[in-house]
């Protein structure tokens, strides 16, 4: 029987593909041999051509050979030649399906038709879609070398993976070569289908896994007072899967520049981080003008992070931040950067020995405030530290004794530090004026039940300070005036004090049978203390001395370790008495809508305190101040803090304390000079249901959206609100009260599905005019997006339009518009 056809229902379809299989590799064995078996089956029906050797499949059809798997309508399997064609087939509709689909490795092919073979690995396919590069290609007709080159005609790129797409970039003559790279002829591109002038003789797509070095495009724009301006072009390069390189710069047709360099660099299971090094010179308006201003300026950033588990016991890490005090203001978008007036650096090394309490830390820091331009730096500052050890306990003793709670701990500290400012920092008399010396704090504490229901906590801390330099002060009698020197030479300041705590817990409880409440707990943790440390201005403790301060002999004492760095041993006595009650209360209510959990805590008051201090080694007003505090939530969403300060004592006509209670005269504990209260709140509707977004990505694309979660949005949340308002109280004397309040608001809505609207913005009250305030609008666009970023009044009044290809891969074509804060001026 020169042709048999076999047509099976699903459930006997496996059966039979397996049987002609063997057939088939049998027939294809005597003639032309393949390396390895090809398997094959249909879910709809088979048809073998003994004659000519053909398999036809229908339905669902699959081929598999080796790394090559095609899925297809109808195949059609030439064992006699080695070939294979493909094609779809249509429904009922009329509507073509199950278009072939061939996979190889990591490339993919969706196409109308295609014809393979095997062993030459060559193939023809005509109207394919195929993923490269982070893009998809769209062919006309294709052709595939044993090299696995692609080679397409009439071809489309684009990084939109509608079958349709928004946009591509159009060729007659494409060229893929994998894991290397696509070239292109003559190109152009076209948006929506209408072609643009936008065009290049030739092009160059990078088809690479990883890294990838290149050419970084800059923005183009005109500024009013800077001129013409290309930003942050420059080249990427990728110098390995460690470590790469970026290279930017700007320019700007008046004269003004700038240069940014960024190296990353990671080592796996060991460390990763970033070093920064920018520069920018702008000069604004016009030189022959008096309102002509230049600003030279830099920045160095370095962060390093150390794997936990790469040394034990050993572990660096570094966090600078440093430059001059107006980089931020002229080169910064990101209102979280140039609204902070702080610079801070920290570059530490911590070994620790593991079974032991000691660790040791060598660090330097540095401190930089961007609007008073002072810098602050400790260099070197090095820490030994011993954690709290018990050295009276027993490890064989099995009755516990009071002692065995007896904690020592240590710590001590080198510091060298440098004061002055960011236009003085690099002058040698700078250096002149550090402040350096030794530091160490031994404190020893313990804890024991009292009568069963008190703790009581005695502790003793001793601190000594050593400095190489001190001061001796003198009168002049030709001035008038006090004169101080500076005496080198290592002196020892010394102080120590005794102190002791005692507290418990009170529990009250309240039942209630019926009604929606059932239970209510009110706990207060009464604390009493007593601490002594004597007056180390006494002679004998040698740290304070006298000097004449006028022609008629009087004198005044002073410390000789004024202005060193952990100052002077503490004058005057003290013996203080402190208490504090601490207040929580909460309820328990019934809840009839739940049917598993029929109760529910309610925090009714998370915290109310109220504390005061008497010093019996005063002469007068030995009441100290007495403060208060609380906290709670409202209605689950309203967050409610208070503090507030109440003086014991009255005051006179002029606005002087007097020794006389403020409850003789009002009847009140005390008078009230300040307290500040702050509402805040931030709620967010339900994130919308419907299917979870993908967080896949290499590891750099997750670390960079990490760090620049600004520039995301996230359309799972409908909308959400933050609000936070302060009020501040402040009475002087007799002075004017003098009251402030503030009220800032961030949040987003999402207008439909595409749109969203961000906001930031805040109110002061005093000054009666906004506060920093920032509009941010997003349009998703499918494989395009629009983001405009407006601040539309105050020193930073600026916008900024962006229209961009959402693809990283062609992350340059965008179109900006930009105002900057300077050019309103």
């Amino acid at each position: 029987m020169p042709e048999s056809a076999i047509s099976r229902n699903k459930n006997e379809n496996l059966q039979s593909a397996i049987v002609l299989k063997d057939t088939a590799i049998a027939t294809n064995n005597n003639d032309a041999p393949l390396k390895s078996k090809v398997k094959y089956t249909a879910n709809d029906s088979m048809r073998f051509d003994v004659t000519q050797q053909k398999m036809y499949l229908f339905g669902s059809a699959e081929v598999t050979y080796e790394d090559l798997n095609l899925k297809a309508g109808y195949i059609e399997l030439d064992m006699k030649n080695n070939t294979v064609y493909a094609t779809g087939r249509k429904d009922s509709n009329n509507t073509e399906i199950e278009l072939p689909v061939f996979t190889e490795k990591t490339q993919s092919f969706k196409s109308r038709n295609m014809t393979y073979n095997f062993q030459t690995k060559k193939g023809r396919i005509t109207e394919v879609i195929t993923k490269e590069a982070g893009g998809y290609i769209h062919g006309e007709t294709v052709k595939k070398d044993s090299n696995n080159t692609v080679y397409i005609r009439n071809g489309k790129y684009t990084t939109c993976e509608l079958e349709h797409p928004h946009f591509y970039i159009q060729a007659n003559k494409l060229k893929v070569i994998p894991d290397d790279v696509i070239v292109t002829g003559p190109a152009y591109l076209v948006i929506n289908d209408i072609p643009t002038p936008l065009a290049v003789p030739f092009g160059f797509f990078p088809n690479k896994h990883g890294q990838k070095s290149g050419l970084l495009i800059p923005t183009y724009g005109e500024s009013a007072n800077m001129g013409f301006f290309l930003r942050d072009g420059g080249f990427y390069w990728g110098v390995s899967d460690k470590l790469d390189v970026a290279l930017r710069g700007d320019i700007y047709s008046k004269g003004s520049w700038g240069a940014k360099s960024s190296i990353n660099y990671v080592k796996r299971y060991k460390y990763n981080g970033n070093f920064q090094v920018n520069f920018s010179n702008f000069k604004i308006g016009e030189k022959e003008l008096p309102t002509f201003t230049q600003q030279k300026d830099f920045v160095v950033r370095w962060s390093h992070a150390q794997d936990a588990k790469a040394h034990p016991g050993v572990s660096f890490m570094a966090s600078v931040n440093a430059g001059t005090s107006n980089y931020n203001r002229f080169n910064s978008y990101n209102p979280n950067v140039y609204l902070n007036n702080t610079l801070q650096s920290n570059i530490s090394l911590s070994k620790s020995w593991l079974g032991t309490p000691f660790y040791l830390t060598a660090s330097a820091r540095h401190s930089q405030n961007t609007t008073t331009k002072k810098i602050d730096v400790s260099l070197p500052q090095v820490a030994f530290f011993m954690n709290r050890i018990y050295p009276f306990k027993s490890k064989t003793r099995t009755i516990p004794m009071w002692y065995d709670k007896v904690g020592l701990s240590y710590s001590a500290e080198i510091r060298n530090d440098i004061s002055t400012y960011d236009s003085l920092f690099f002058k040698p008399e700078t250096y002149k004026q550090m402040r350096n010396g030794f530091h160490q704090s031994i404190p020893l504490s313990t804890s024991l039940n009292v009568l069963k229901y008190f703790t009581m906590s005695p502790s003793a801390v001793f601190n000594s300070s050593l400095y190489y330099q001190t001061i001796s002060k003198r009168y002049d009698y030709d001035t008038k005036t006090i004169l101080t020197d500076t005496v080198e030479g290592i002196k020892m300041a010394n102080d120590f004090s005794l102190s002791t705590n005692l507290n418990t817990k009170i529990y009250g409880n309240y039942q209630f049978r019926k009604g929606y409440v059932k239970h209510i707990r009110h706990l207060i943790i009464p604390n009493v203390s007593y601490s002594y440390r004597p007056d180390f201005s006494e002679p004998q403790w040698g740290a304070y001395k006298k000097v004449q301060s006028d022609t008629n002999g009087n004198k005044q004492v002073y410390s000789i370790f004024q202005n060193n760095l952990w100052g002077s041993p503490p004058a005057g006595n003290s013996s203080v008495v402190s208490w504090s009650i601490n207040n929580t209360l909460e309820a328990k209510v019934r809840n009839k809508k739940d049917t598993i959990n029929h109760e529910k805590k309610i925090h009714i008051i998370d915290m109310f305190s109220i504390s005061s201090s008497y010093n019996t080694a005063l002469r007068n007003f030995k009441w100290q101040m007495i403060n208060m505090s609380a906290r709670t939530k409202l209605f689950q969403y309203l967050d409610v803090n208070f503090t507030g300060l109440l003086d014991p004592y009255q005051i006179n006509d002029k606005g002087v304390r007097i020794e006389k209670f403020e409850y003789e005269k009002t009847g009140s504990p005390g008078r009230l000079t300040n307290y500040s209260l702050a509402l805040s709140t931030s709620v967010r509707s339900k994130s919308t249901t419907g299917p979870k977004q993908s967080t896949k990505g290499s590891k750099d694309e997750i670390r960079f959206i990490n760090q620049n979660l600004n520039q995301y949005v996230d359309f799972n949340v409908p909308w959400s609100l933050n609000v936070y308002y302060n009020f501040n109280f402040l009475r002087q004397g007799i002075l004017p009260v003098q009251k402030t309040q503030s009220l800032t608001f961030s949040g987003d809505v999402s207008l439909t599905k595409n749109w969203k609207i961000g906001f930031n913005s805040g109110y002061d009250f005093k000054a009666e005019q906004f506060t920093y305030t920032q509009l941010n609008i997003y349009r998703d666009l499918h494989c395009w997006e629009m983001k405009i970023t407006w601040v539309p009044f105050g020193p930073r009044q600026s916008y900024m339009i962006d229209i961009n290809v959402k693809s990283a891969v062609l992350q340059d074509l965008k179109m900006t518009r930009r105002r900057d804060w300077y050019d309103f001026q």
